[in-house]
């Protein structure tokens, strides 16, 4: 009784971060407030109450709507967090919690922190073609946290982390102070960054994995696309299709599946 009490509790905590995602995504890249201020209506501008905030319920009870204007939601917001809530649900299951295993119920808030950055990296990156320096500063910083407690309290060799990451810092500053010299556009630099990160949080067979699914789901939803164009259109359309593909997104999407699925199959091997 007390472990399905626990799972409606991270279901919860998982929606409550979807919540949290829709307004990330949204003002991440106006380089605006995301902790103190208050959640508004985009149509009347009114600031939201908590009763209009609570995940899920809220937008049940408001049938879809705003309570002040009356203007509909769209539900995205919903299917957001109803998606984040089972992703946080299915990690932790997947875990193979058990009462006596302390290691593996550290590894679960790194592995929920590592999701929602996640998360935030393929909002932004879909509705805005780029790869969010500040989200990938914080998983920069989830890394190190996670780093000092295995060398800490788990003393694991933490030579290859060190390697991955002094990597990530060096081709970030690169990056800043060399390539956006020179390069107009370096958005698969910026997923560079973020490869390197998935790969020392998921391993080398993960991101293994999680490239193979990312090609595989390029390629179907650029063959859904050619067929939903036609042909003919979608040869003149193709390169602007490809250079304007959120390639993070499908990064992102891939790698959490990855980690649950290999979680699953292997009794918690993220742990």
């Amino acid at each position: 009784m007390e472990i399905i009490i626990f799972y409606f509790l991270i279901f919860c905590i998982g929606a409550v971060f979807g919540s949290f995602f829709t307004l990330a995504v949204y003002r991440i890249p106006l380089h605006k407030d995301i902790t103190h201020e208050r959640s508004f209506c985009p149509n009347c501008k009114h600031k939201l109450s908590f009763w209009d905030m609570i995940p899920i319920l809220s937008y049940i009870f408001l049938k879809g709507k705003c309570r002040y204007c009356g203007q509909k939601i769209r539900i995205r917001y919903l299917l957001l967090e109803v998606c984040s809530g089972l992703v946080f649900l299915l990690f932790a299951i997947s875990l193979n919690l058990q009462f006596l295993q302390i290691d593996r119920w550290l590894c679960l808030p790194f592995g929920l922190l590592y999701i929602a950055g996640l998360f935030i990296i393929a909002g932004i990156d879909k509705e805005k073609h780029m790869v969010s320096k500040p989200v990938i500063l914080y998983e920069i910083i989830i890394i190190s946290i996670h780093m000092l407690y295995l060398c800490v309290l788990e003393q694991t060799n933490i030579y290859r982390y060190v390697i991955y990451l002094a990597f990530i810092v060096l081709w970030n500053m690169l990056e800043i102070f060399y390539y956006k010299r020179y390069l107009k556009n370096n958005y698969m630099l910026e997923n560079l960054s973020l490869f390197f990160i998935m790969t020392i949080f998921t391993y080398e067979i993960g991101i293994i994995l999680t490239i193979i699914l990312t090609l595989l789901s390029i390629a179907f939803t650029i063959a859904l696309e050619k067929i939903k164009q036609g042909i003919i259109r979608y040869k003149k359309e193709n390169k602007d299709i490809i250079q304007n593909f959120p390639v993070a997104f499908y990064l992102c999407v891939s790698n959490i599946i990855v980690m649950i699925i290999m979680n699953f199959c292997t009794c918690g091997w993220y742990q």
